[in-house]
């Protein structure tokens, strides 16, 4: 999950991006790519063993890494093929849904070894918000694809709560939703809350912390509290508006295994809450937030710095997903939520085929052995 701008830029293109093969040099020059590599592998071993979200786990990546180093193994690749042995060094010591090399921009994917993970593809380009409005009388309907930090966006979002203020039912379909931040959480919550409630536990680095680098410090919905003290733990709280028309009415999520990130969050509060049903199959598993970080070279590397979980349980979603209230194919999600809503059979599948989402709703990637 991420929080700010640049956090939010970074993660996208870091889920996506593609590299340069790696090349066959002259001698000095090799003796300087080698040396060039070595030293980004280097880096990133250092950030992750300072400020990854677990720190024996971080340890223990920084560990592989060197151990690559050591035995040679990063001196000869460059672009996507360095990022991508870097991502099998991590995962291959316990796999993250955010951690991940982005190799320099304009560069083109290597081809990788027999037996490996294909090529990153890139991803639909979709607009954080698409078809808001009713759906049928009373019930509103919206889908997110994106909670960016953007100042338009956000006033869209409050726009939609406000125009929709006496639905009796409001479905947000984030079946293909993709990460964020809390902006345009933050202008919705305050019209489902009577009363403030706590949402979700946020908990940060301390390493972070200390060196000014939290990606949720400063926001007015978030309050600290005691924890552990390797973490700064925040709560992110729903404080309400003056308005009732929507104290009461029916909240309906709908998910998919292409749910992510920041849209966990939303899925996690809802449900924690008790105050919206999920719909769907369970969501994607990425927890983790974090920032961008420089490993020079062009490349980049997104680095999760703290996690989001249940503060009654402690339990996050990494690798698991957020588990829906009702279990349905994501692609029948909104026949479910209209027709339990009285709309009948025939009308609630054509209003679900008009608002299909026109990007896969299938798990991003495989769930972590444990």
């Amino acid at each position: 999950m991420m929080i700010r701008t640049t956090h939010i830029v970074a993660a996208l293109l870091l889920a996506t991006g593609t590299a340069m093969a790696p090349t066959m040099l002259s001698s000095p020059a090799r003796a300087a790519d080698e040396a060039s590599a070595n030293a980004i592998a280097e880096k990133y071993a250092a950030l992750l063993e300072r400020d990854y979200v677990y720190p024996e786990t971080g340890k223990r990546y920084a560990a592989a890494i060197r151990a690559a180093i050591a035995s040679g193994r990063y001196a000869p690749l460059a672009g996507d093929a360095l990022a991508r042995a870097l991502d099998a060094a991590v995962n291959g010591v316990s796999p993250d849904g955010h951690l991940r090399v982005r190799p320099p921009e304009g560069s083109t994917p290597a081809t990788p070894p027999a037996g490996s993970s294909p090529p990153r593809a890139a991803p639909v380009t979709l607009p954080p918000v698409e078809q808001p409005g009713w759906i049928a009388p009373g019930i509103a309907y919206v889908r997110f694809n994106l909670f960016p930090m953007d100042a338009a966006v956000t006033a869209q979002a409050a726009k939609f709560m406000a125009d929709h203020a006496d639905a009796k039912a409001i479905i947000f379909d984030i079946r293909t939703h993709r990460g964020g931040g809390l902006d345009q959480m933050d202008v919705i919550f305050p019209w489902l809350f009577a009363k403030p409630t706590r949402l979700v536990t946020m908990a940060t680095r301390a390493s972070v912390e200390a060196a000014g680098g939290s990606p949720i410090d400063g926001l007015a919905s978030m309050r600290k509290v005691a924890g552990d003290a390797a973490m700064v733990a925040r709560e992110h709280w729903a404080a309400p508006n003056g308005d009732t028309r929507l104290r009461d009415a029916k909240i309906y999520v709908l998910t998919s295994g292409a749910t992510g990130s920041a849209a966990e969050h939303f899925a996690l509060a809802m449900k924690h809450t008790g105050r919206g049903t999920l719909v769907g199959s369970a969501t994607g598993g990425a927890n983790h937030f974090g920032r961008g970080e420089d490993l020079g070279g062009g490349f980049q590397a997104f680095i999760p710095v703290g996690r989001t979980y249940d503060p009654v349980t402690g339990k996050d979603w990494e690798s698991d997903g957020v588990a829906p209230d009702i279990a349905v194919a994501p692609a029948d999600a909104l026949v479910r939520v209209l027709t339990d809503l009285g709309v009948a059979a025939g009308e609630a599948k054509r209003l679900s085929d008009l608002h299909l989402p026109k990007a896969p709703m299938e798990r991003r990637r495989p769930r972590a052995a444990r």
